[in-house]
């Protein structure tokens, strides 16, 4: 798949199957993600990979989490079963550096949007997931987050359960959110 058919064609999937890539295969895209603009080549970002049992000890997780009845714990739990790989994705910031902060973000956002277009173009479906649990501390304990370190989410992967032929979309005009500077003259 050529890249604009890539861009053009990748949707959010919202229901997974195996098989999501393996461990190995996960890495060997990452590599190319990696290579996307990281100002200082900082790399100020991990991820997680949760499968099987890991993601039900997500879900308790979440719901233990949730002062929610009964039934919509079990769903709060339930959630992490959407997809047979949870690749959480942790932002590392390098303190003190003279690339600001910000723009580390900007990197590991960049890094995510090039994983989700790989992965599409692998065949797997994938859809980000986020919400209040980036910010529980039940679940930056039980995945290891250090004190400096945000968890920013979760790539729910799989195989599409129903796959569908890539329909392209059509691009929005945008024309207007583009501006050329053009300075004054400056007279001599």
């Amino acid at each position: 798949m050529d890249v604009m058919t890539a861009v053009l064609s990748r949707r959010s999937e919202h229901h997974l199957v195996e098989p999501a890539p393996t461990d190995d295969e996960f890495a060997y895209l990452l590599r190319a993600a990696a290579t996307a603009p990281d100002h200082g080549r900082l790399r100020p970002w991990r991820w997680i990979l949760v499968r099987g049992e890991g993601r039900a000890a997500l879900g308790r997780c979440f719901a233990d989490d949730s002062s929610a009845p009964a039934l919509q714990r079990a769903r709060t739990e339930a959630k992490t079963r959407r997809a047979p790989l949870l690749a959480t994705l942790v932002f590392t910031p390098v303190t003190d550096h003279r690339v600001p902060e910000w723009e580390q973000l900007a990197a590991t956002s960049a890094m995510a949007g090039s994983l989700g277009l790989l992965l599409h173009a692998r065949g797997f479906g994938s859809i980000w997931r986020t919400g209040r649990f980036t910010e529980s501390p039940q679940a930056h304990r039980l995945l290891g987050l250090g004190p400096n370190e945000r968890l920013l989410g979760w790539l729910y992967i799989g195989t599409p359960a129903e796959p569908q032929p890539p329909r392209r979309r059509t691009p929005d005009d945008v024309t207007h959110r583009i501006s050329v500077f053009a300075p004054e003259p400056v007279a001599v």
